[in-house]
Protein backbone atom coordinates (compact mmCIF):
# COMPACT_ATOMS: atom_id res chain seq x y z
CA UNK A 1 0.00 0.00 0.00
CA UNK A 2 1.68 3.55 -1.10
CA UNK A 3 0.49 5.25 2.32
CA UNK A 4 3.22 8.18 1.83
CA UNK A 5 0.18 9.56 -1.08
CA UNK A 6 -2.69 8.76 0.47
CA UNK A 7 -3.46 5.97 -2.13
CA UNK A 8 -5.25 2.49 -1.35
CA UNK A 9 -5.04 -0.38 -3.48
CA UNK A 10 -8.36 -1.06 -5.23
CA UNK A 11 -10.28 -4.22 -3.54
CA UNK A 12 -12.80 -4.69 -5.86
CA UNK A 13 -13.64 -2.95 -8.95
CA UNK A 14 -16.60 -0.90 -9.06
CA UNK A 15 -19.38 -1.05 -11.50
CA UNK A 16 -18.99 1.52 -14.72
CA UNK A 17 -21.75 4.31 -14.46
CA UNK A 18 -23.81 4.44 -17.11
CA UNK A 19 -23.15 6.62 -20.19
CA UNK A 20 -25.14 9.65 -20.17
CA UNK A 21 -25.51 10.41 -23.93
CA UNK A 22 -25.75 6.38 -25.00
CA UNK A 23 -27.54 6.62 -28.27
CA UNK A 24 -30.35 4.07 -27.03
CA UNK A 25 -31.52 6.60 -25.09
CA UNK A 26 -31.55 9.63 -27.33
CA UNK A 27 -34.57 8.14 -28.93
CA UNK A 28 -37.98 10.12 -27.32
CA UNK A 29 -39.13 8.38 -24.04
CA UNK A 30 -42.64 8.16 -24.35
CA UNK A 31 -44.83 10.66 -22.11
CA UNK A 32 -46.94 8.37 -19.89
CA UNK A 33 -48.27 11.66 -19.00
CA UNK A 34 -48.47 15.40 -19.72
CA UNK A 35 -46.22 17.32 -17.85
CA UNK A 36 -48.39 19.92 -15.71
CA UNK A 37 -46.97 22.97 -17.99
CA UNK A 38 -48.96 21.22 -21.27
CA UNK A 39 -52.14 20.60 -19.75
CA UNK A 40 -54.11 23.33 -21.08
CA UNK A 41 -52.48 22.62 -24.63
CA UNK A 42 -55.76 21.32 -26.96
CA UNK A 43 -53.93 18.67 -29.30
CA UNK A 44 -52.82 16.38 -26.93
CA UNK A 45 -50.34 14.52 -28.98
CA UNK A 46 -48.52 17.67 -29.43
CA UNK A 47 -48.88 18.38 -25.38
CA UNK A 48 -47.12 14.30 -25.06
CA UNK A 49 -44.21 15.06 -27.53
CA UNK A 50 -43.51 18.34 -25.81
CA UNK A 51 -43.42 16.09 -22.44
CA UNK A 52 -41.74 13.76 -24.28
CA UNK A 53 -38.79 15.59 -25.74
CA UNK A 54 -38.52 17.88 -22.37
CA UNK A 55 -37.43 14.37 -20.86
CA UNK A 56 -35.41 13.21 -23.54
CA UNK A 57 -33.33 16.69 -23.65
CA UNK A 58 -32.37 15.94 -20.13
CA UNK A 59 -31.20 12.66 -21.68
CA UNK A 60 -28.96 14.18 -23.89
CA UNK A 61 -31.60 15.30 -27.09
CA UNK A 62 -29.87 18.31 -28.70
CA UNK A 63 -31.90 21.36 -28.32
CA UNK A 64 -32.06 22.26 -32.07
CA UNK A 65 -33.56 18.77 -32.67
CA UNK A 66 -36.50 18.88 -31.50
CA UNK A 67 -39.93 19.18 -33.26
CA UNK A 68 -42.16 20.95 -30.88
CA UNK A 69 -41.22 24.20 -29.51
CA UNK A 70 -40.94 24.58 -25.52
CA UNK A 71 -41.48 28.40 -25.56
CA UNK A 72 -44.15 28.81 -27.79
CA UNK A 73 -45.37 25.36 -27.03
CA UNK A 74 -46.28 24.71 -30.58
CA UNK A 75 -44.69 22.41 -33.53
CA UNK A 76 -41.80 23.66 -34.95
CA UNK A 77 -43.06 24.38 -38.18
CA UNK A 78 -45.60 26.75 -36.48
CA UNK A 79 -43.49 28.91 -35.17
CA UNK A 80 -39.59 29.00 -36.69
CA UNK A 81 -40.09 32.59 -38.19
CA UNK A 82 -40.20 33.91 -34.62
CA UNK A 83 -37.42 35.92 -34.09
CA UNK A 84 -36.78 33.82 -30.76
CA UNK A 85 -35.25 30.84 -33.36
CA UNK A 86 -32.46 32.43 -34.79
CA UNK A 87 -29.33 31.63 -33.19
CA UNK A 88 -26.57 33.69 -34.37
CA UNK A 89 -24.13 31.59 -32.32
CA UNK A 90 -25.21 27.62 -34.18
CA UNK A 91 -25.96 29.82 -37.33
CA UNK A 92 -29.77 28.86 -37.03
CA UNK A 93 -31.80 31.26 -39.38
CA UNK A 94 -29.02 33.37 -39.84
CA UNK A 95 -27.20 34.14 -42.66
CA UNK A 96 -23.49 34.70 -41.97
CA UNK A 97 -22.63 36.20 -44.81
CA UNK A 98 -24.89 39.33 -44.96
CA UNK A 99 -25.62 39.14 -40.69
CA UNK A 100 -29.22 38.98 -41.41
CA UNK A 101 -32.19 36.34 -40.10
CA UNK A 102 -33.14 33.73 -42.65
CA UNK A 103 -36.97 33.90 -43.72
CA UNK A 104 -38.56 30.89 -43.25
CA UNK A 105 -41.38 29.33 -45.55
CA UNK A 106 -43.59 26.45 -44.72
CA UNK A 107 -45.56 25.09 -47.14
CA UNK A 108 -48.31 23.02 -44.62
CA UNK A 109 -50.10 21.24 -47.85
CA UNK A 110 -46.82 19.70 -49.92
CA UNK A 111 -44.72 19.24 -46.88
CA UNK A 112 -41.68 21.36 -47.85
CA UNK A 113 -39.62 23.80 -46.04
CA UNK A 114 -37.53 26.90 -47.67
CA UNK A 115 -34.78 28.77 -46.17
CA UNK A 116 -33.47 31.87 -47.55
CA UNK A 117 -31.80 35.01 -46.49
CA UNK A 118 -33.88 38.20 -48.08
CA UNK A 119 -30.72 40.09 -48.09
CA UNK A 120 -28.55 38.06 -50.56
CA UNK A 121 -31.09 35.86 -51.34
CA UNK A 122 -29.36 32.77 -51.05
CA UNK A 123 -29.66 29.25 -48.80
CA UNK A 124 -26.96 28.81 -46.67
CA UNK A 125 -25.40 25.48 -47.11
CA UNK A 126 -24.67 24.93 -43.61
CA UNK A 127 -25.35 22.01 -41.43
CA UNK A 128 -27.34 24.68 -38.93
CA UNK A 129 -30.02 25.37 -42.71
CA UNK A 130 -30.45 21.33 -42.95
CA UNK A 131 -31.02 20.93 -39.48
CA UNK A 132 -33.72 23.32 -39.29
CA UNK A 133 -34.75 22.19 -42.49
CA UNK A 134 -34.83 18.44 -41.16
CA UNK A 135 -36.51 19.28 -38.06
CA UNK A 136 -39.42 21.54 -39.57
CA UNK A 137 -40.52 18.54 -41.96
CA UNK A 138 -40.16 15.86 -39.00
CA UNK A 139 -42.76 18.48 -37.18
CA UNK A 140 -44.95 18.86 -40.36
CA UNK A 141 -45.21 15.03 -40.09
CA UNK A 142 -45.65 15.11 -36.53
CA UNK A 143 -48.64 17.02 -36.17
CA UNK A 144 -50.06 15.44 -39.61
CA UNK A 145 -49.31 12.25 -38.65
CA UNK A 146 -53.23 11.39 -37.55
Amino acid sequence: MDTHRGFAPATTAEPASPRRNRPDRLALRPADRVDPRYTDVTDQRLARTLTAEDRSEEDGLDPLERITCRTHRRWLHDCVASPLHVVVITGTRWCRTCEHALNVAIDQLAGDVSVHCPSCGDTPATRATRQLVRACRASLAAADDR
